[in-house]
Parts: C-alpha cells; structure tokens; sequence
C-alpha cells in the first residue's frame, strides 16, 4: 500500500506505460456531458433512493432507542437498545453497499465486534460499547432531514430543467395544456401552429436549459454532504484505525527483529563461532607439539593467528550490520559512506543534514541504504551508483540510483518487499522505479522524529 501511495507522491505513474495517465479525450465539454452521463443519473437516484431509506431508518432508530430508554428501569432495557444499535449497523453496511454501487465511494467495513468471550451478555456488553454502534445511530438521526432537503432540491430541478427545456415539444404535441388553441383547419387537413408568442418559448427553453445542464452538478455537490457522512460516521474510525495500524507494524517490527536475531545467531554459529572453535583446537594441538616440534607448532600458532584476524573481521562485519560505531559517532555522511566504499561498483554519496535524526530513523535509513547498495552489488550489473539524502519538512528522504539493467520489483518474498514493510512499520514509504532495461531509482521516505 504504502509503495502504490509512493507511486502517486512520486509521480511515478504518470508515464505512458500507467493507467493514470491515459485520460479519455471527449468532444464535449464536461458541462454539456453531465445530464447524459451515468455518473449523474447514478448520483440522482441515489438522492431518490435516501428519502425511503432515511424514513425507514430514523422511524428504526427513534421507535427502538425510545423504547429502550424506556424499560431502561428493568431488565429489558439493556437488550432493546443493543437490539436497536445492532439494527442500525446493519443499515450502516447498506449504506456504505449503496455508496459504493450508486457513488463510487469505496469506505471499509468498520471494527467488527470484540468479544472477550462468547454469549449473549458478551456480545450486548460489545454492541453498546462499540464506538460503531453509536455512530450509525447518529447516521440515521442526521441523514433523515438532510434527505428530506437534497430530495426536495434534486427532484425539483432535474423536474422543472427538463419539464421548461421540453416546453416547445409539448406545445406542439399538446397545445391544449399549454393553454393555447392551437389549431386551425385549412379544407380537410389540420395543421398545428404556434398562436403564442414565440419569445416566450425561446426564453422557457432557455432557461430549462441552463437548468438541464446545472441540475447534475447541484445533485453532484449535495450527494458531497452524503459522501461526508458515509465516511466520517459509517467507516472505521480513524482512532480505531490507527490501532488496527499500529498493531500491524508492531508485529512487523517484531517479526523482523526476530528475523535478525536468527540471522546473527546464523552468522555467529556458522562463522565466527566456528572460526574460533578451530582455533581452540589448532592451539590445542600446537601446544602439545611445542616441545616435540617446535617450528610445526610455530606453524600452527601462525595460522591460528590468521584464523583470529579472520574472526574479528567477521564479528566487525556482524556489529556493522546491526549498528555500526561510526553511525553512532559521526552520524549518515560517515556511515553510508562507509558502506559506500565496500560497494562493487563506484557509488556517489551526498548527504545534506543540517542536524540528525531520531536514532531509530537514522538506524532504519542506514540499514535501508546498506540493502539497496547490497543489492547492486548482486543483482544489478551496474557501472555507478549515488545516494542521495536530504531532508524536506519533517520526513527523511533517501534516494539510490544505479545504471544497471534493471527489473526491480517490490514483490512477496523478495528482498525489497521485506525493506518496504520495515519502512512502513515506522510509517515510511518505499518506492522503485525500475523499468528493464534500467535505470533503477528507489526513493524512500521516513519520518524525522526529533
């Protein structure tokens, strides 16, 4: 999600080769279209469908929530309201299915009920705690006057726009209710004339016209009023929605630490630590040849000694990847160009910070940096590269090029698809552009966090 938001930050499908830039060419106007289009009908019978469905939902809501207030006093009480506010959800989820078919208005399903245990006194404990409930309640108390109004509106312009633009047709075809006569006989045809002023046809015609072409987009802004409503009062809350998010990226967070804790246990077991266990052993055995053959063991300890280099090399590497020193002392510029120099290829790094960030940020943008260098290194082929870092506002942008060949894609199970989702845990955006051929651009984005 957050890459396809990139996209659009980014610009990056405004390209021929994406959907979005391909706009349909019309040879009318926009104003001239309106009254002919789907969208606008849609819309109007939308407006017509609400005063039914309003009238429904309030006289639900008022008669149940009236009841139950009522036997509040015993023990039905609780029930009827629950009873009542569960009802109302469900004419939420009609509403929102009706926004969706008649207005184009994609709301998600709000929070589900959250039983801690099964049971009905569980589920009226769920229904009248539910922030939900509450607000489709308020949804069917405010939409009924508000559709009484847009009704009122919508129906006596689209009526009276097309009834005036239509006046002339019907004076021909029937002269009588238009109050004129109308006829006159010539032998034995009969021939439909205008007797009336034809100004006053003209000016009707006119002005049913100007009516015609405003009605849709009157209808257009008063179904915005509906649009508001749909969406602040029948989808998720945003509070709720933030903890459905926040509980995602914590278990992001915690699925990669623990990724990273098997991947230094990996490494420690599989290198270091062995490493140094056949060190153990080679001066445990030089030791014993010390006094039988003194320059075989001199051998050996020499050897053991380039076996301790090698180890330490690699404790160096494993410390790096998980927080270098010199980040932590000197900050990006120094780290990431660090990283820059054990690169394949020749990298170009510019960093322009004029203080730095939270360390957790700067952490995940040099761990950041550090993949997408790695994966130059392996997969691109290329000649050159450049980072680039700077800051815009209160967000952290990082940005590596490379001239290699190309195809980057942020898929499941691929490496980029795992440095996306770190990002977004920490609400952070990652963006490729990486058409074959090449060039590779990714563009990411973090939070300052000062």
């Amino acid at each position: 999600m957050a890459t396809e938001y990139g996209r659009q930050v980014y610009g990056l499908d405004s390209g021929p080769g994406f959907p979005g830039a391909r706009e349909r060419r019309h040879r009318l106007p926009a104003g001239l279209r309106a009254p002919f289009e789907g969208r606008s009908w849609r819309e109007f019978g939308y407006v017509l469908l609400s005063l039914p469905i309003s009238i429904l939902m309030f006289a639900y809501a008022v008669t149940m929530v009236s009841v139950g207030a009522g036997l509040l006093v015993t023990f039905l009480g609780i029930p009827v309201l629950a009873v009542a506010l569960a009802g109302c959800r469900g004419f939420g989820a009609l509403e929102r299915a009706r926004a969706r078919g008649l207005l184009g208005l994609e709301v998600a399903d709000p929070e589900p009920l959250r039983m801690r245990k099964p049971g009905g006194p569980a589920w009226l404990g769920a229904v009248l705690k539910s922030g939900t409930s509450w607000r489709t309640l308020l949804y069917a108390l405010l939409h009924f006057p508000w559709a009484v109004f847009s009704f009122g509106i919508a129906v006596n312009v689209w009526a009276w726009g097309w009834a005036m633009l239509s006046y002339p047709l019907w004076f021909w075809v029937f002269p009588m209710y238009a109050g004129q006569d109308g006829l006159q006989l010539y032998g034995d045809e009969t021939h439909r004339v205008y007797l009336d002023n034809p100004f006053e046809i003209t000016v009707t015609a006119l002005v049913g016209l100007l009516f015609t072409l405003a009605a849709p987009w009157i209808v257009r802004a008063l179904t915005m009023v509906d649009r508001l409503l749909v969406h602040g009062l029948l989808g998720p809350s945003r509070l709720s929605a933030r903890v459905v998010e926040l509980e995602s990226d914590r278990g992001v967070v915690v699925d990669t630490a623990a990724a990273d804790l098997r991947r230094i246990e990996r490494d420690l077991h599989d290198g270091a630590q062995a490493r140094l266990v056949n060190l153990a052993m080679d001066l445990g055995l030089a030791k014993e040849k010390l006094k039988e053959d003194p320059r075989a063991a001199a051998r050996m300890v020499d050897e053991a000694h380039g076996e301790v280099k090698t180890a330490l090399q690699e404790l160096r590497d494993l410390a790096r990847g998980i927080h270098p020193a010199v980040l932590t002392d000197r900050g990006l510029d120094a780290a990431l160009s660090a990283v820059a120099s054990r690169c394949a290829v020749p990298v170009q790094v510019e960093v322009d910070l004029t203080e730095r960030p939270a360390p957790a940020i700067e952490g995940i943008a040099y761990f950041t940096v550090s993949e997408l260098l790695q994966n130059i290194s392996k997969h691109a082929r290329a000649t050159s590269a450049a980072v680039e870092v700077w800051r815009v506002e209160d967000r952290l942008m990082l940005q590596v090029v490379d001239d290699g060949v190309g195809g980057a894609e942020v898929s499941a199970g691929a490496g980029l698809a795992g440095l996306a989702e770190r990002l977004d845990a920490v609400d952070g955006i990652l963006v490729v552009d990486s058409p074959a051929g090449g060039p590779t651009r990714v563009t990411a984005e973090l939070p300052w966090r000062r």
